[in-house]
Formats: structure tokens, C-alpha cells, sequence
């Protein structure tokens, strides 16, 4: 079995993303095992940001269904399915590992949940055979950023039993400040000043200052009001171990504010 040797966090943006064929991210997630990851995964662990609970949560299901977490969107994106298997046997691994090297006290099992647009929608346009099997493992925002590391770190061995780790979130994330007269892929200030601070960081293996990113970004605030967009990367670099080094592997904006920033953890041998 082939270990996979990185680790990755994307920026899903909007949902808009299944259907929206003029969003630049929507080629590169189209583009991915051509330019990205040309090595078939055995399985793919999924960190998604839409799925919050109070301790952390895996899905162990034989099929999964597709949950159309979004409202008041056209018509035709409620209709999509991406049904892709179940990774029981990956469920229950992820929750040994958090229990046994994590520390963690519970960890529940949802043998009913699906994979939700954080989840199905770039995947549909990464691997849209829909055969690859698939776990989501959610993400807790009452905790920090060290926490989900710490997650990320525990699941690290996962790599070397052929499981592609992936992080599901929004480089940023404000809702409310979506400019609609920005139509042109170009971004606002304060916005660009924490997406190129993340990718500064990132990039000069600083981890630990984005584990605090509350205190440390510039309009940490501003750019995540809640912060489980963000919780989804902890747990990549994590996964990745200390010496990983990052590469930004995508980058574009919608509406001004929503960044697709998107990155690569490649673990030091």
C-alpha cells in the first residue's frame, strides 16, 4: 500500500462552487489529480467546517449520502448527488488514534451523517467517480487552534496506511462582508492582509503562530467572526508533523472577501 506523504487544506468558498464554471478555484479542484495528487488515495479522511459538534465526531456509514447544507441557492445545485462509499473501518481507526494517542476522553460515532458541501463539493470536482471511500471527522469551535493541531498530530500514521488527509475550510470567512460589486476576482485590503499573513506563515513553517491566530493575524476578527472556517487547517498541519513543509497551491477570491486559498503539507522524510 502506497503512503501518501502530504496532507492538505482547501478553501471551498462558496457553493456556488459545484455549479459556477467561471470561479477559477472550481478548474483547480477539476484539475487535481492531474496537477495536484496524481497517486489514488485508499481512502480519504474529510475535516469539514459544517460539521461542528461539541466533542469531536466521526461518520461511520456504508454509503453517504449528500447533505444540501445551503439555502435560498438555484435550483439545480440541490439536485447533485456524490455518493461515494463509507470508510467504517477509517471511522473507527480515527477514533482509536484520538482516544489512544490524542488523549481525547470521547469520541462519537454518527452512523447516520452523510458528507456536507464543506465535504462533497470540491471532492465531486476532485474525484467525481465517486469511488474512493470517504469519513468526515468534525471540528469542535468551542476549542483553539492548538486543539485541532493536536487532533492533527494524532492522526498523523494515517499517512503511511494510504489515507488522504484533507482540511475543508475558507482561508477566510465573513459572510456578512461579501462585497457583490466585486465581481472581478480582486480582493478587499483587510482581507488580503490575513489570507498573505496565513500564507506567510505557512510558508516559513511559523505553525505555531498560526495555532495562535486570534493574537498574532491581522483582523484575525474581521476575517474569521466564528472560527471553525479556519480549524480544518490546524488539523492538515498537524497531520503533517512539525518539519512539514507548505506550498500554496491555489489562489483566488469571490465577492472581495472569500479567499481560495488553498495548501499542500509535504511531511519531512
Amino acid at each position: 500500500m502506497e503512503k501518501v506523504n502530504q496532507t492538505f487544506f482547501l478553501s471551498h468558498g462558496s457553493p456556488t462552487l459545484s455549479i459556477d464554471d467561471t470561479l477559477e478555484a472550481r478548474q483547480f479542484f477539476k484539475s487535481w489529480t492531474h496537477k495536484v495528487l496524481p497517486q489514488k488515495p485508499k481512502s480519504i479522511l474529510v475535516i469539514s467546517a459544517h460539521w461542528d459538534t461539541k466533542f469531536p465526531s466521526v461518520n461511520t456509514v456504508l454509503r453517504n449520502n449528500t447533505i444540501h447544507d445551503f439555502y435560498g441557492f438555484p435550483d439545480p445545485m440541490y439536485k447533485l448527488k456524490y455518493e461515494a462509499p463509507g470508510a467504517i473501518e477509517l471511522g473507527k481507526r480515527v477514533k482509536e488514534l484520538l482516544m489512544v494517542e490524542g488523549g481525547m476522553k470521547r469520541v462519537d460515532e454518527d452512523t447516520k451523517r452523510g458528507l456536507d458541501h464543506g465535504a462533497w463539493v470540491p471532492l465531486m470536482l476532485m474525484y467525481p467517480e465517486a469511488d474512493i471511500p470517504i469519513c468526515q471527522l468534525s471540528v469542535q469551535s468551542n476549542q483553539n487552534g492548538s486543539y485541532h493541531y493536536n487532533m492533527g498530530k494524532a492522526l498523523a500514521s494515517l499517512k503511511d496506511e494510504g489515507v488522504l488527509i484533507i482540511g475543508s475550510g475558507s482561508a477566510t470567512h465573513n459572510l456578512r462582508k461579501l462585497d457583490f460589486n466585486i465581481t472581478n476576482g480582486s480582493s478587499v485590503p483587510w482581507a488580503l492582509e490575513f489570507d498573505h499573513w496565513i500564507r506567510d506563515s505557512l510558508l516559513q513553517g511559523r505553525y505555531g503562530d498560526v495555532n495562535e491566530w486570534e493574537e498574532r493575524a491581522p483582523n484575525a476578527k474581521m476575517a474569521h467572526p466564528w472560527p471553525e472556517h479556519l480549524y480544518p487547517l490546524h488539523v492538515a498541519m498537524g497531520a503533517a508533523g512539525e518539519d512539514a513543509k507548505a506550498e500554496q497551491i491555489h489562489s483566488s477570491w469571490q465577492l472581495g472577501t472569500l479567499s481560495y486559498s488553498s495548501y499542500s503539507f509535504t511531511s519531512s522524510p
